[in-house]
């Protein structure tokens, strides 16, 4: 992994908005966001949209994912089925903290049709400030790792 400050983004066609305050917030932090969309609000499918992002982030092209879809769920599978990938939903800043901190994430998955732009910020923010703490944490993650041999 890289140590870039390259997050890349996306979502279906329910998270746009989000998405799209999510970026210019992330921008504001000083991170490079690469926004992969989509751009128009047509149907489209999230499981696509979270592969995608996860390559990225699984090559080392960017450090950290965020992706959304109405629940989170769905795109959140999608990317955890890319090898590396570790992607929680989270809909509270204590959980997006801690999948950083025990669990080396590197993606983070809002639904967003569960949690409103305010709260989603903040998410966002216990995130991208948050670091892996290692220690005992990285047996497990290390575990993890093992899963996808």
């Amino acid at each position: 992994m890289t140590d870039n400050r390259r997050v890349v983004l996306s979502s279906d066609h329910a998270a746009i908005p989000l998405r799209q305050a999510i970026a210019a917030h992330v921008a504001e932090l000083g991170w490079e966001v690469v926004d992969i969309g989509p751009v128009t609000p047509e149907s489209t499918h999230y499981p696509a949209h979270g592969e995608a992002a996860a390559r990225l982030v699984a090559s080392g092209d960017c450090r950290l994912g965020i992706i959304l879809c109405g629940t989170g769920q769905g795109i959140m599978m999608a990317a955890n089925k890319v090898r590396g990938i570790r992607c929680g939903v989270c809909s509270d800043t204590f959980s997006a903290r801690m999948i950083r901190e025990h669990n080396d994430a590197n993606m983070l998955s809002l639904g967003a049709r569960v949690v409103g732009e305010g709260l989603a910020l903040d998410i966002v923010d216990a995130f991208l400030n948050a670091g892996f703490e290692g220690g005992r944490h990285a047996t497990r993650v290390d575990m993890i790792r093992a899963l996808e041999a």
